[in-house]
């Protein structure tokens, strides 16, 4: 089954169980069956969402190469629920624990490569390499924005009292097991800088913009208090009495209607930072496409 519970079928299972090849014809025709790949379909009509697709193809495609092959890289990163933010989905990549027979079709990387048994786990019954293995092998090759998206995903909390996909000590671990291999400084790099306190990946594209403009590292999630109503700010610098906020939460309610009763908290909370003393500065997603105009404001706020 797919991620919504719909189950996906192998053609070479349907031809088994007595399927002709004008059935599955017609069966496409109808919309009963719709292909996900060459040889899987999908009950149904097939999900819009790119994250979700690549999710079911992932399994179908598992389904078809057998146990040798575990999910990795983004469609990996796909099955553990971390963010993929700008990482192409338009190929399932797995991995098989050996050092031939890669290729690259036009829906999947196979990708050969040693594996060791703590290198893997299993999500929903899928074998796919583990949240650490994941961030590194992303870490190597995509962009130091995109995985610092990623590792701070993955270092993220979701639940009060519940840990997180990835724990400190095991990136860690699997940095110092990636020496020697190709993009090992990219993966430290990215490792030294994921910070597990960023609340999306808005906040964590925030953090790069805010190094690259070489601006006095933040506090994260900063706790304000004023008149009994306690905050977490974004971002602090709590010297300068500073504090930044991306403004990535959409802000509308049924129907497509702005939702009032959201903005009007968002002004209390701001009002009421600015009543203790803290001038905010904040910025959007389009902010972060050249942030120029936030850095130079943020610098004449900070720097003396």
């Amino acid at each position: 089954m797919d991620e919504a519970g719909r189950i996906i079928r192998l053609r070479r299972e349907l031809r088994a169980a007595g399927w002709s090849d004008d059935e599955l014809r017609r069966a496409r025709r109808t919309g009963v069956l719709r292909q996900l790949r060459r040889g899987a379909y999908l009950d149904g009509a097939l999900p819009a969402d790119a994250v979700e697709r690549h999710h079911a193809t992932t399994r179908a495609v598992l389904a078809q190469l057998g146990e040798a092959a575990v999910a990795s890289h983004v469609s990996a990163a796909v099955l553990h629920g971390l963010a993929v933010w700008n990482l192409p989905l338009d190929r399932v990549h797995v991995t098989r624990d050996r050092s031939y027979g890669g290729r690259r079709t036009r829906d999947l990387h196979l990708h050969p490569s040693p594996l060791g048994a703590s290198d893997r786990t299993v999500v929903g019954g899928l074998a796919v390499t583990t949240c650490a293995r994941t961030v590194v092998d992303i870490a190597r090759t995509a962009g130091f924005e995109i995985a610092v998206a990623l590792a701070d995903s993955a270092l993220a909390r979701r639940e009060r009292g519940v840990p997180p996909p990835l724990l400190r000590h095991e990136l860690d671990m699997a940095v110092a097991a990636a020496a020697g291999r190709r993009g090992a400084g990219a993966v430290r790099r990215v490792a030294a800088f994921a910070d597990g306190r960023s609340g999306s990946v808005g906040e964590s594209r925030a953090r790069v913009a805010l190094a690259v403009a070489g601006l006095p590292e933040p506090e994260l999630q900063f706790p304000i208090v004023v008149a009994g109503h306690r905050y977490l700010a974004d971002f602090a610098w709590p010297r300068q009495r500073v504090i930044g906020e991306f403004d990535g939460r959409v802000k509308y309610g049924r129907r497509g209607k702005p939702d009032t009763d959201a903005l009007y908290s968002e002004k209390l909370r701001e009002d009421r930072t600015r009543s203790a003393g803290f001038a905010v500065h904040r910025w959007t997603w389009q902010d972060l496409a050249d942030f120029r105009g936030p850095a130079a404001r943020l610098r004449a706020a900070l720097v003396p």
